[in-house]
């Protein structure tokens, strides 16, 4: 297999930031400019609204963005489990017609696994194309955190690549801004001694991994 580029890698990631903002930040500005010419003001105060969730919805994926790739939460190691939380249910609110359920037994997750659930709830919330129910769990056992994400719909769209990606079996010369973050996540379970597994049907994605606690965490 290709040996990693990590320029290469690193400009697939930030695409992959790039295209997931151009959207809100786009919509941002089509809004000003309705507001510029606009006279009404039943149609100024819809811009008004539409700008607003357009604004909270650049906020939380800057803050995705941040916990998810970068070095966010802080300069500790660990990450207050509030802010993954609240930037999860942010994103299933703005993708709609999707239930959240939580099983959080800790108060806290060490940066690495706050990635990994992170970039899981991402992937279930876009397999969700339909809408359904997100499940979302993190325990301590064992000196481990153990993640799962469960994602059940009708219909559950997961690029076999981004699998592939997620198994580290993939060439990372063939990387694209779909897949960098899954294979980030081989990389990161692979550092920390831990594991990632994935099954998908028609109607349902699970994602688990076991991140181990320890040195040589990426973030």
């Amino acid at each position: 297999m290709t040996q990693i580029d990590p320029i290469a890698f690193a400009s697939q990631l930030c695409s992959r930031l790039c295209h997931d903002l151009l959207s809100p930040v786009g919509a941002l500005s089509n809004g000003l400019e309705l507001m510029a010419d606009e006279t009404d003001p039943a149609m100024r105060e819809r811009c008004l609204d539409l700008l607003e969730q357009s604004a909270a919805t650049s906020a939380a994926k800057l803050k995705f963005f941040r916990l998810a790739f970068g070095a966010g939460g802080g300069f500790g190691d660990k990450v207050d489990i509030t802010e993954p939380r609240d930037v999860i249910q942010t994103l299933a609110h703005d993708a709609k017609r999707i239930e959240l359920a939580w099983a959080l037994e800790v108060d806290s997750l060490p940066k690495p696994a706050a990635k990994v659930l992170l970039n899981f709830a991402h992937m279930a919330i876009e397999a969700l194309v339909r809408g359904g129910t997100l499940d979302i769990g993190a325990e301590r056992r064992d000196g481990a955190h153990e993640i799962v994400v469960r994602a059940q719909g009708m219909r559950i769209a997961f690029d076999e690549s981004v699998g592939a990606a997620l198994d580290g079996d993939i060439d990372p010369a063939e990387l694209t801004g779909r897949t960098a973050p899954a294979y980030m996540l081989h990389l990161l379970a692979e550092k920390a001694g831990g594991a990632i597994q994935y099954q998908r049907s028609e109607t349902m994605l699970l994602l688990g991994a076991e991140i181990p606690e320890g040195e040589g965490w990426i973030g």
